[in-house]
């Protein structure tokens, strides 16, 4: 260990892990080999979760980097007690509230303001967010994220006064003046706009006139559409009545057999996707007796009718007349400069909206711009910002949209998750810890096995490393375990067909949004230069040497190590003085039989086409190794550090293989002697041993060696 400043170490990961004290010792290299085996068989549930590899930057005066020394309370151990919201957000009522407040002593001209819960705990090194505001215009459409931007983003939000006459080439100059003004004084650091319909056209616009600046856009919605929606036709019934009419917004929207009304549920986000029947069932399914879902209907629809008077004087006939001869003019001038926008967009596209065709905008728009990507909400209305469901924090995390300099780095850009993104992410996995039941066991510091990860270090850098079942779905568990038993985030390094987008994507290539989850949870391309920044800011990483030929191994392939010749990982872990964690896993490569393995599909020719092209367009790995490690699309093109000791290297390599192959035989050993392997015996236990649902209440195989 002293030769190379490398060791490996005890390890945990999904399921029983073992581990055992080697012995031997490679030159200078001692090995204490404490080994995780894993199986995803039976059910293991830890107690907490990490941030590990984020080491956030306070600048006062200057950048000092502080560690937090006293011990936090976990409260990632039980992911079920996490409260679904953060304490301090803010709600629906809140808009109409503040809005109220606002437009109450409202005039003037547009103009910027910081909303309070944002400017008291943002660093100055954060980046600047605009926010761009939809028909509204008060400028607190964010309301309900502002807690979680304010922790990322600087953020300001235009106010445009309900009385407000400012043309949209006007606006375009206000928000470019305060652009060029901000990339001035900070130069190196991109500038976000998030807009919403009509706001989004102002950052398309101003985006086009400042080609070469840093620009982040965000766009809700983008009314580029406005010449297809159903808004148009009702300007020339606005011009044509006479003033007298009763006609405003709330009496517009009141109208229940025009689509208004529709846009009533919409802004209101009382229902997200305007359909009734469906929120009376999600109230039977979560809110219990039919009397009480009643009274609790009841008191929605009375908000709902409180709200009215604040639609009314937030948008009156006059204004509303305006807001669409603004939404027509901004429309066009935002199409018309489409093509000088070279900024990066994250274009967002609700799957109802009653207003705006936004799904076939946001379609024509990825295609007519260079660097756009899109992200789907089903079942949204217009006003997505102002829905309980959508995060605007986790969809620009996810999307790998954050960062504070030129270049995104997995390092000093990653923002752990939130709380409420853990709870989401364990509820949406609830099905595969069930289905398996992970157990895991770890080695301590005495060489005794015991179940948990009691064994795994807490400082990094550490280096996971192990054998990819089928389908690679042991990361789930492996992962989720980890965080929620020791506090720690394990960063995955992965292949770099889950952050690249694909034009033109054909199925059965993925989205990228499929995707969005590993990247929050800190997973990077796989690159010698992440690797490396993975490690020098001491992360725990996950590392699968036999990458994609192994977790699609062929018929008769299971538990078999596909690995590359070359000890590549190894060095660069000793250049850090990394612990290394071999694990060993089994069960999924037995839960189902492959019946039509990659030599099968090439014999059909429609199937060997699409895998060619989809082949042909992914990122080329290893593409200097030979033997069947070569016919995999993963790879890790380490950096080569040279080392003396490269022999010895080669050599605990080598251990580290076989630690990981022993791991796997050790746990297909112990599983056969266990009598509650059967799905049906854990049911029949758990029923019959009240408590006995927690997964280190479940019997399991005996761990002693």
């Amino acid at each position: 260990m002293a030769a190379i400043s490398a060791s490996t170490y005890p390890a945990a990961g999904v399921s029983p892990f073992s581990q055992r004290r080697a012995t031997s010792s490679y030159g200078g290299i001692r090995n204490l080999s404490r080994i995780l085996a894993v199986s995803t068989e039976r059910g293991g549930r830890g107690t907490g979760f990490g941030e590990n590899g984020k080491h956030e930057k306070q600048k006062l005066n200057q950048k000092v980097v502080k560690e937090e020394s006293e011990v936090k309370p976990n409260i990632y151990a039980n992911p079920e007690e996490i409260p679904e919201f953060e304490e301090d957000k803010k709600w629906l009522k809140d808009y109409f509230g503040e809005c109220k407040e606002m437009i109450r002593s409202d005039g003037g001209p547009p103009r910027w303001f910081s909303p309070l819960e944002c400017s008291s705990s943002t660093s100055p090194d954060c980046p600047l967010l605009l926010f761009l505001p939809g028909i509204d215009g008060t400028g607190l459409g964010l309301i309900m994220h502002h807690h979680k931007l304010g922790k990322m983003f600087n953020v300001w939000c235009l106010h445009i006064p309900v009385q407000d006459r400012t043309p949209f080439n006007e606006l375009v100059k206000i928000v470019e003046r305060t652009v060029r003004s901000e990339n001035y004084r900070s130069p190196n650091r991109p500038i976000y706009l998030v807009g919403e319909s009509i706001g989004a056209c102002l950052a398309i616009s101003v985006a086009a006139r400042n080609p070469d600046m840093d620009l982040v856009l965000v766009l809700s919605n983008p009314a580029t559409s406005f010449s297809q929606s159903q808004l148009q036709p009702l300007i020339p019934l606005l011009e044509m009545m006479p003033d007298q009419f009763p006609i405003n917004l709330p009496y517009i929207l009141s109208l229940a057999t025009s689509y208004f009304a529709n846009m009533l549920l919409n802004f209101l986000g009382c229902i997200s996707n305007s359909n009734p029947l469906r929120v009376l069932m999600d109230n039977v399914v979560k809110r219990g007796p039919l009397p009480q879902i009643i009274g609790e209907l009841s008191q929605d629809l009375a908000t709902m009718s409180s709200y009215l008077p604040v639609l009314a004087d937030i948008v009156p006939r006059q204004t509303l007349l305006w807001k669409l001869n603004l939404l027509k003019s901004g429309s066009a001038c935002g199409n018309s400069c489409l093509h000088a926008v070279k900024a990066q967009l994250l274009i967002l596209c609700s799957g109802r909206d009653q207003l705006l065709p936004s799904q076939e905008e946001s379609q024509r728009l990825q295609k007519a711009l260079p660097d756009c990507e899109i992200r789907m909400f089903e079942e949204s209305g217009h006003f997505l910002f102002l829905e309980d469901n959508v995060d605007l924090v986790t969809i620009i995390k996810g999307a790998s949209f954050y960062r504070r300099g030129k270049h995104f780095d997995c390092a000093s850009d990653f923002m752990p998750p939130t709380p409420s993104e853990f709870k989401k992410l364990h509820d949406s996995i609830s099905w595969v810890l069930t289905a398996t039941s992970p157990v895991m066991l770890s080695t301590l510091e005495d060489g005794k096995v015991v179940r948990g990860l009691a064994g795994i270090p807490s400082e990094g850098p550490v280096l996971f490393v192990g054998y990819h079942m089928l389908m690679g779905f042991e990361v789930i568990p492996l992962v989720a375990q980890i965080m929620m038993e020791r506090n720690i985030l394990v960063r995955g390094i992965a292949h770099p067909a889950m952050f690249v987008r694909v034009k033109d994507r054909r199925p059965p290539e993925p989205e990228l949004s499929d995707f969005d989850v590993i990247r929050v949870m800190g997973a990077v391309p796989v690159s010698a230069a992440n690797f490396y920044k993975l490690m020098s800011s001491k992360s725990h990483a996950l590392l699968y040497p036999g990458g994609v030929r192994e977790a699609l191994h062929r018929k008769g392939e299971e538990y078999k190590l596909f690995w590359p010749d070359k000890s590549e990982f190894v060095r660069m872990a000793a250049r850090f003085g990394a612990k290394i964690i071999p694990f060993g896993v089994v069960g999924e490569d037995d839960f189902a039989e492959i019946i039509l393995d990659y030599n099968d599909l090439m014999k059909i020719p429609w199937r060997r086409e699409e895998i060619e092209r989809v082949t042909s367009r992914t990122a080329k790995l290893r593409t200097d190794a030979s033997g069947e490690i070569a016919n995999q699309q993963m790879h890790i093109p380490w950096m080569k550090v040279e080392l003396r000791e490269k022999k010895k290297c080669d050599e605990m390599y080598l251990h580290i293989k076989s630690e990981v192959e022993g791991c796997i035989d050790f746990l297909k050993n112990k599983r056969e002697k266990d009598p509650y392997r059967n799905l049906l015996s854990r049911v029949l236990y758990q029923a019959s041993h009240p408590g006995s649902t927690s997964p280190f209440h479940l019997p399991s195989f005996s761990i002693n060696l």
